[in-house]
């Protein structure tokens, strides 16, 4: 049985997510765009309703990675205004204009959700080469990564993954996502050792997560 993170763009999907099975939320809002930073409202009436792990995604905007100084701000104060809400950890990243990690910013937001534990998202898939940016994120205080092996999506990406697997036994844990779905959990968990994964469990090109994909990927 494998431990599932599902990424829920709005608050049906949470439901749906915790009423089968899943182990951990990762909360969103922006679909279109990939996840953005879900309403403040949104994320209390959620807490409130389920007592499973919400982590909430910190993302001002779709698009790249690499924030203004007024993005900046306001992802810190979305940071310390959710976190008043007894959420259970916090989901972002941040790269340079050269796409490398941008520690300062990274380890600043790090710090300011302290002792709520971060994953650092998909633009470790952006994120310039793999070894180099695996270490960066560890410096900077995350606890995991969410990547599809600097791939498009885990089945390509297989290959780095088992590498990053590897070469972060102990330090940091891997969350395998992008991509993945209950028809190809069982091959990506085989080949790469990593014991958490994530999904939207979204099968029908709609919004919201699919309760039978949901028991699936956890049963697998």
């Amino acid at each position: 049985m494998s431990k599932i993170e599902i990424a829920c763009f709005n608050p049906e999907s949470a439901i749906i997510a915790f009423q089968n099975g899943a182990d951990r939320i990762e909360l969103c809002d922006g679909l279109e765009e990939g996840g953005t930073t879900p309403d403040f409202e949104t994320t209390k009436d959620l807490r409130s309703q389920i007592d499973i792990p919400i982590f909430v995604m910190i993302r001002p905007r779709g698009g790249d990675f690499t924030y203004s100084e007024k993005e900046f701000l306001q992802m810190k104060e979305d940071i310390l205004r959710l976190k008043s809400l007894q959420v259970d950890g916090f989901v972002f990243g941040i790269l340079d204009q050269s796409n490398e990690v941008n520690e300062e910013q990274n380890k600043e937001l790090v710090k300011l959700a302290e002792p709520l534990p971060c994953t650092f998202h998909r633009a470790f898939d952006r994120a310039t080469g793999l070894e180099n940016s695996l270490q960066k994120v560890i410096e900077c205080g995350f606890k995991t990564i969410l990547t599809s092996g600097q791939k498009p999506n885990v089945s390509e990406g297989k290959e780095n993954l088992k590498r990053l697997v590897e070469l972060s036994r102990g330090r940091i844990e891997i969350l395998a996502g992008g991509g993945l779905r209950s028809t190809n959990i069982q091959d990506i968990r085989a080949y790469t050792d990593a014991g958490y994964f994530h999904s939207s469990a979204i099968t029908d090109g709609g919004a919201f997560a699919n309760a039978d994909e949901v028991i699936a990927l956890k049963s697998k």
